[in-house]
C-alpha cells in the first residue's frame, strides 16, 4: 500500500504532516551548513535542530491520530516561527530558504493547534 493510499488524514492534517517534513530537512540542512558558516550561528543551528525534532514529532503525531497532536501543534508553530525570525537574520541561501519554509510549516501548524 502506498502512503498517498492512506485516507484517515484530512486535506489539512495531511498538508501539515508533508510542511513538517519538509521542515524538517530544511532544519537539518540548515543547522549543518551554518556549522560551516563559523561564530555567530550557534542560535540558528540549536534552534533548527529543535525544530527538526518537534516537526517530525508532530508528523508522527498527527498520522498516528494522537490526541496531543493540537498541543503539540501549538509548541511546533512557536519554534518554526522563533527559528524563521533567526534564520532571516542571516543572509546565507541555506537561512533564507529555511525561514520560508519554516513559515508555511508554522501556518500550517497554527491551523491544527486550532
Amino acid at each position: 500500500m502506498a502512503l498517498t493510499e492512506i485516507d484517515h488524514l484530512s486535506d489539512e492534517m495531511a498538508e501539515c504532516t508533508d510542511n513538517c517534513l519538509e521542515a524538517a530537512q530544511a532544519c537539518e540542512w540548515c543547522a549543518d551548513a551554518c556549522a560551516d558558516e563559523g561564530e555567530g550561528m550557534a542560535r540558528c543551528i540549536r534552534l533548527c535542530r529543535d525544530v527538526a525534532d518537534l516537526t517530525t514529532l508532530h508528523a508522527r503525531f498527527m498520522v498516528r491520530q494522537s490526541a496531543f497532536h493540537a498541543e503539540l501543534a501549538a509548541v511546533c508553530a512557536d519554534a518554526c516561527e522563533e527559528c524563521a525570525d533567526e534564520c532571516e537574520q542571516h543572509d546565507h541561501d541555506h537561512c533564507q530558504l529555511c525561514a520560508e519554509v519554516l513559515r508555511e510549516c508554522a501556518e500550517t501548524c497554527r491551523e491544527m493547534a486550532a
